[in-house]
C-alpha cells in the first residue's frame, strides 16, 4: 500500500502574526543611525557581514570626514581606514566609491528614489534598495529580506523559497503594502531574539500556537535551517545586502 505524504501544515495567519508582532515590537524601526538617504545607503552597504552596532560606531567619523556623495566618490585611502573595522573593507570601499560616483554623475548628487535606479548602483541590490526606499523615502518596493526574514518566512509557511528575491515576492503578495516596512523590522527582531537559526525558543514564543514550525528540528545547525539555507552572505559581494 503506497505511503501517503504528510499533509502540508497550514501557514501562520498573516494578520494575526502582524498583530502579535506589533504588540511585542511597537517601535520596530531601522537600527542603522542616519540623518538622510545618503547616510542610510552608505550604512546599509557597510552592514553586510557586520552588526548594525559596529556600523553605528563607525559612521559618525566617516560622515564628518566624507559628508557627501562627491566627497566619498573622490576619497583616497582614508575611506578604507575609516571603514576598516566593519570587515571586508576593500570590497565595501569599492562599492561605496562606485555608488557615490554614479550618484554624482547620473543623479546630480542625490540618492535616487526608484528601485530601478538604486538597484543599478554598484553594491546595491534589492535588499539594500528596499531599506533606503522604505526607511528614507517611505515608499518600499517590497519587504526587506535578510537572513532572519527569510528563515521566519519559511518557518511560518509563508514561503518555500530560499532565494531572497523569491521570498520577497511571496511576502509582497501576502502582506499589505502598508505593512512591508514594519514587517521587515519586526521579523528581524523576532528572529534575533526568539526564532533563532539554531535552537529556536518555540516554547513560550508569542507565535507558538499559530506557527507551523516548518523546518524546525532538534538537529538545526548554526546558520542553516532544514532547507539548507545558509545563514550568511558572500563577504563583500557587490550585491550584498544588510545584516541586521
Amino acid at each position: 500500500m503506497p505511503v501517503r505524504p504528510k499533509p502540508k501544515p497550514a501557514p501562520a495567519p498573516a494578520p494575526e502574526v502582524l498583530a502579535r508582532l506589533r504588540a511585542a515590537f511597537p517601535g520596530a524601526d531601522c537600527s542603522l543611525e542616519h540623518a538622510d538617504a545618503f547616510q542610510l545607503l552608505v550604512s546599509t552597504i557597510l552592514s553586510a557581514q557586520c552588526t548594525d552596532a559596529r556600523v553605528n560606531a563607525v559612521t559618525p567619523a566617516l560622515f564628518r570626514a566624507l559628508p557627501t556623495a562627491a566627497a566619498m566618490a573622490a576619497a583616497g585611502p582614508e575611506l578604507e581606514e575609516l571603514i576598516r573595522s566593519t570587515g571586508f573593507f576593500n570590497a565595501k570601499a569599492r562599492s561605496l566609491r562606485g555608488a557615490c560616483r554614479a550618484i554624482v554623475e547620473q543623479h546630480g548628487g542625490e540618492v535616487p528614489r526608484t528601485m530601478e535606479e538604486l538597484n543599478a548602483l554598484p553594491g546595491v541590490g534589492r535588499k539594500t534598495a528596499n531599506v533606503v526606499l522604505g526607511n528614507a523615502f517611505g515608499a518600499p518596493d517590497g519587504v526587506v529580506v535578510d537572513t532572519h526574514v527569510g528563515r521566519l518566512a519559511r518557518r511560518l509557511g509563508w514561503s518555500g523559497a530560499t532565494d531572497p528575491e523569491k521570498v520577497e515576492r511571496d511576502l509582497n503578495a501576502l502582506l499589505p503594502r502598508e505593512e512591508w516596512v514594519f514587517a521587515g523590522h519586526a521579523l528581524i527582531l523576532h528572529g534575533r531574539r526568539t526564532c533563532t537559526s539554531r535552537s529556536p525558543r518555540c516554547s513560550g514564543c508569542l507565535l507558538e500556537e499559530i506557527c507551523p514550525k516548518v523546518g524546525v528540528t532538534s538537529a538545526t545547525k548554526p546558520g542553516v535551517d532544514r532547507q539548507g539555507t545558509p545563514g550568511s552572505r558572500k563577504p563583500g559581494a557587490a550585491r550584498a545586502g544588510r545584516r541586521r
